[in-house]
This record gives C-alpha cells, sequence and structure tokens, in this order.
C-alpha cells in the first residue's frame, strides 16, 4: 500500500455480496468537488487537467476507473483520481483558478463508492431509486442523482453490465444492505 493510503480505512473494509448481481465496496478513491461556470475556459483547464479526460456533457460521466469527471448539476463537476493525488490536484486547481469564482472541496472521505456487476444491474438498482432507469432512459455513460431507499446516491452505468455508485460515507452500511436486499438470488422481478 503507497504511503499515501496507509491510514485510509474503506467504511465497510471491502464488503462484498454476490447474488442476483455483484455488489462491491470499492478502495477509497480520491473526489474533488468543483464549483463554478462550468462553460468558462479556466473552470474547464483545472477539470480536464486534472480529470485527465474531456469535459463531460450534461448528465455525462467522462473517464474510465482510475480518473473521471462527472457532470454532477448546471455548475458542477465531480473529479474522481487517486486518493494520495488529490492533495496536490487541490492546490493545482486552486492556483488555476486564482481570481475565479469557483469552489474547490476535497470530498474524498466524505464519500464512498460501490462497484455493481452483473446482468441485473438494472433491476437492482430499479429496486431502490425512483427513476427510469430503462435503457432509453438512462444510458450508458449517464450520471444519475437520485435516492436509494431513504439516502441520496449518485450512479451511472459504465456498461450493462456495470456500474459505479457514490453515497456519503455515513450511510455505506444503510446502502450495501439495500444493495444485499435487492440483489438475493430468486428475487428477479423480470421488469427490465
Amino acid at each position: 500500500m503507497s504511503e499515501g493510503l496507509a491510514h485510509v480505512v474503506s467504511p465497510l473494509n471491502g464488503a462484498r455480496f454476490d447474488g442476483l448481481i455483484s455488489v462491491r465496496e470499492m478502495a477509497p478513491q480520491g473526489m474533488i468537488t468543483l464549483r463554478g461556470d462550468l462553460a468558462a475556459p479556466a473552470i474547464k483547464n483545472a477539470a480536464t487537467g486534472v480529470g485527465g479526460h474531456d469535459m463531460p456533457g450534461q448528465r455525462q460521466a467522462s473517464g474510465d476507473a482510475d480518473r473521471a469527471i462527472l457532470w454532477m448539476s448546471p455548475d458542477e463537476l465531480l473529479l474522481l483520481l487517486p486518493y494520495a493525488e488529490v492533495p496536490g490536484a487541490v492546490a493545482s486547481i486552486g492556483k488555476l483558478l486564482e481570481g475565479s469564482h469557483a469552489l474547490v472541496a476535497d470530498v474524498s472521505d466524505a464519500r464512498t463508492g460501490f462497484e455493481l456487476r452483473g446482468e441485473g444491474l438494472r433491476e437492482v438498482l430499479a429496486k431502490l431509486a425512483p427513476a427510469d432507469l430503462s435503457p432509453g432512459a438512462l444510458p450508458v455513460g449517464e450520471v444519475r442523482r437520485t435516492r436509494l431507499g431513504q439516502v441520496p446516491a449518485a450512479f451511472w452505468l459504465k456498461s450493462e453490465a456495470s456500474a459505479q455508485v457514490i453515497c456519503f460515507r455515513s450511510v455505506a452500511r444503510y446502502v450495501f444492505d439495500q444493495f444485499r436486499r435487492a440483489a438475493q438470488p430468486g428475487s428477479t422481478v423480470g421488469f427490465f
């Protein structure tokens, strides 16, 4: 483990469940909230420089497992990057945006992530989220901010059989348990 991650503990110690789909708590990941005018060149340059990918469109994710830029609202992005890089990235963004109307915040320790894999992915998510999860309403790569049961969360499909979910760290156990219940073998509804 790198020196930068020696003190980092995930809320559920890498919990995993295999049922209709597999649910896995992800390792700690760096997350930076960047708020400002998303059309401003300074904001775009800061986001893409740290995020390592093109600026995403509305409600889109741009990136891969290690590094991504997520459109969260008309004035907010979430940058995902390796945990150990966050302090340097926050400092770099701060310098790039000096004098600009912007907010940069390290939210890495306030949030956690889950990886969902399997063919029943949309069905399991639909049991928990009050959102239209049909392929026409939620294409691969689109970010959805909604609720999972009683708590706020964001997720996006990386493929038809893979999704990433982000929620507050304080509700990690609740979210994991909800996924575990929704993914119980034999609980297929057959909606999708």
